[in-house]
């Protein structure tokens, strides 16, 4: 029991970093590369922005860090029973932490070339969003609608919240210019392929694994996941010694601890990793926390 509970402490210590580390690469990203740059971020970041904008023309304000509490609560709420009750606070923390930087730390900008604000400000802050999901939280927004549909259908929708945040940047464009929507739609291309690239939750990968101990692979393997494996029986060309070949389709994010689990089962086990770009029946998706 004290062994669990330190993991889970340790769990939460890594959490609590990483959405500390991607609001502050987030709040870091909005002042340096896309206030110089005039151009919106992403998500419910850049709809309370456009808020903020919005209401500067009727000669009113309406603070950024405001917004992104006030637009992110009511998903929250929706997303606390459907995705994970720790998901959504570690998020919501992020939403707080982003929140209290852009109020509390002012940076200035690095370059004045709206195209180098651009390139960088589009990968940071898909890296800021990165940073959450590998601390199993997110920047919340859309990221929280993005995850609930990818955990009910098994696909990555990122390319949708692309959509979206084009939408966004129309009415950006017809109150405020097109010129400036347009290199926020260029941001937003960025921003998203950085996410896709580095995200691998909804990539699948199939082991094919020879061993001469299947029995004892297969039995650590199904104590600690839950996907199926496929035994063949077959002998090597060689030594002509009897061997199994056994097959897995599991997440990319799972290989390295099961690839471990393995050889620690078998030192002499071969496991070979192949890409699968297609996958077609029941597959087992670890579930938030």
């Amino acid at each position: 029991m004290s062994a669990l509970k330190n993991r889970q402490f340790g769990r939460y210590c890594i959490s609590f970093a990483a959405v500390f580390a991607s609001a502050f690469l987030q709040a870091f990203t909005m002042q340096v590369f896309l206030e110089p740059a005039q151009i919106l971020s992403s998500g419910f970041t850049g709809v309370a922005m456009l808020i903020d904008r919005i209401a500067a023309l009727f000669g009113g304000h309406f603070p950024t860090s405001l917004g992104m509490i006030a637009l992110n609560l009511p998903v929250a709420a929706f997303c606390y029973r459907h995705i994970g009750k720790k998901f959504v606070f570690f998020s919501l923390l992020q939403v707080f932490f982003a929140s209290a930087i852009l109020r509390i730390v002012h940076f200035e900008p690095i370059f004045e070339d709206v195209f180098l604000n651009i390139c960088f400000g589009g990968f940071l802050y898909g890296m800021a969003i990165v940073i959450a999901l590998k601390g199993n939280a997110s920047t919340a927004g859309t990221d929280f609608i993005a995850l609930y549909v990818s955990n009910k259908c098994g696909k990555s929708i990122w390319q949708f919240i692309f959509l979206f945040n084009c939408l966004m940047l129309c009415i950006f464009g017809a109150l405020f210019g097109w010129l400036y929507a347009g290199y926020s739609i260029v941001f937003q291309f960025l921003s998203t392929r950085t996410i896709e690239t580095f995200d691998n939750r909804y990539q699948r990968v199939t082991l094919q694994i020879t061993t001469q101990q299947p029995d004892k692979i297969i039995e650590t393997y199904m104590q600690a996941y839950k996907h199926g494996m496929s035994v063949l029986e077959g002998y090597g060309a060689y030594g002509k010694n009897k061997l199994s070949l056994l097959h897995t389709v599991v997440s990319t994010y799972e290989v390295k601890d099961i690839v471990t689990l393995m050889r620690e089962a078998d030192p002499h086990v071969i496991i070979n990793v192949l890409q699968t770009e297609t996958f077609y029946g029941g597959f087992y998706r670890k579930p938030m926390e």
